[in-house]
């Protein structure tokens, strides 16, 4: 059964996908994926997770594809060659935001951070003294 939920998972994806690019107007410069679909375990309906690049622009893209809706459940329902068809639901997806601001702090880190310089790194069996490195001398040893 979990097969055949995930095959219709994709098989949503990929029609939906072609169904944006033909037949929905999106925003200049703007670019929507759909990152996942979740079918529930009945398969009667479906969350269709929608990603938009920029940021900033995905209120504006959720609107369209709500208005769109029932358009897209028609094509849905004439291409699909099952029944029931699930019915889709649009929700954002949060994960990708999250990655980007995780990725952010690391460059931010990476661009931070500050190595020690190979003066400064003990080396093993020498000692590092005012940012040198210098060898025991032989007073020194003869005294231990």
């Amino acid at each position: 059964m979990f097969k055949r939920i995930e095959r219709v998972n994709a098989l949503i994806r990929l029609q939906l996908g072609q169904l944006f690019l033909k037949e929905i107007e999106f925003p200049f410069n703007v670019l929507v994926s759909i990152s996942r679909v979740e079918c529930s375990s009945n398969l009667i309906q479906a969350k269709v997770y929608i990603s938009v690049m920029p940021e900033n622009k995905f209120p504006e893209v959720f609107k369209i594809l709500n208005k769109n809706i029932y358009f897209l459940q028609k094509k849905l329902n004439k291409l699909l060659k099952m029944r029931p068809v699930p019915k889709i639901e649009f929700k954002e997806e949060k994960g990708i935001r999250e990655v980007n601001e995780i990725e952010k702090i690391l460059e931010k880190l990476k661009k931070d951070y500050n190595p020690p310089t190979t003066s400064e790194v003990p080396v093993e069996g020498r000692r590092v003294e005012g940012g040198s490195e210098s060898q025991p001398s032989a007073e020194s040893l003869k005294d231990s």
